[in-house]
């Protein structure tokens, strides 16, 4: 693999509140790196700090070969910041063109460039009104299209589609797809579980400052979730501990999860188990609502490391 960013031992601390816990990893050429986990993990400290916003307590960062300080390498890499960075007063178009003029983009071919990446965002009918009556989604497609106006070799996305609708956010994984290539990486941060699936070629976990867990989302499931997970909900959510009670009776414990008043278990052969689960619960009084074998998601890699949700903290 050709690495395009080295981090070591990085840690960030805000007072007393460690924010980033020497966190190491390598993000190659051709990669698209998902740092997925809920709000207040410590991701968007982490992107901050490789794209060069803030600096470390402590550990080194490479990109690209060098320092992200350094004007050639910053020439080279474009950070899209979770609340966008735009002027409200100018046009969509007028923004972009601004923002390439930052990078000795200019006249016609900053024009062109910034015409075709309003439409590859969608905002063709809004080019040349004022982004202060944008939405919030429509702004964060803008600042995008900012960031890719300089073609990076290093894209750094912090929550790039919070609050778009589900079509938008589809539409913005398309336009991701299609930029990455060999001689680019991108790094997002989210803690949208379909949107890491979705992107990332690997998949960074972080909790409390930490990545708790890496690799391809499939090699993740395999390891720490397992070939199927039995969902199980109730008509009364009370019945929740009841239910795990007779389970763990046969079963490991660390293999059944309640949340929200359901229960998760994690089984290599749902087919022998869903039955003698259905009976068993039926014995001891507890009615299922719904019963149902189901794939496992990186939301349940986390779940088993955690016992949450990965949406529960979010706010």
């Amino acid at each position: 693999m050709r690495v395009a960013v080295r981090v070591n031992g990085l840690t960030k601390r805000f007072g007393d509140k460690t924010a980033v816990d020497k966190v190491s990893f390598n993000v190659g050429f051709g990669e698209v790196y998902g740092l997925l986990g809920p709000n207040g993990a410590g991701k968007s400290t982490l992107i901050s700090m490789i794209a060069g916003v803030i600096e470390p307590d402590e550990g080194t960062i490479e990109v690209l070969g060098g320092e992200v300080r350094d004007s050639e390498i910053r020439a080279k890499i474009n950070y899209c910041p979770q609340n966008p960075a735009l002027y409200d007063d100018l046009t969509g178009l007028e923004n972009l063109i601004f923002y390439s003029s930052l990078y000795g983009i200019t006249g016609r071919r900053a024009l062109e460039k910034a015409r075709e990446l309003i439409k590859r965002v969608g905002l063709e009918g809004y080019a040349n009104k004022p982004v202060k009556i944008y939405s919030g989604g429509m702004k964060k497609r803008l600042n995008l299209a900012a960031a890719l106006m300089n073609e990076p070799r290093l894209l750094i996305l912090d929550e790039p589609t919070t609050g778009m609708d589900p079509q938008m956010r589809r539409e913005v994984w398309q336009l991701l797809s299609e930029i990455k290539d060999s001689d680019r990486a991108i790094i997002i941060s989210t803690h949208y579980m379909d949107e890491a699936e979705a992107l990332s070629d690997r998949v960074a976990i972080m909790d409390s400052g930490r990545i708790i867990a890496e690799g391809k989302t499939e090699d993740l499931k395999r390891s720490y979730a397992s070939k199927s997970v039995i969902s199980i909900e109730f008509f009364n959510p009370d019945d929740q501990q009841k239910a795990r009670e007779a389970l763990c009776r046969y079963l490991e414990p660390r293999d059944i999860v309640a949340i929200n008043g359901s229960i998760r278990v994690y089984s290599e052969d749902p087919d022998t188990l869903l039955p003698q689960i259905s009976l068993d619960l039926f014995k001891v009084g507890v009615k299922i609502a719904s019963i149902r074998v189901v794939k496992p998601t990186l939301e349940d890699v986390f779940l088993r490391l955690t016992g949450r949700r990965i949406m529960e903290v979010e706010g």
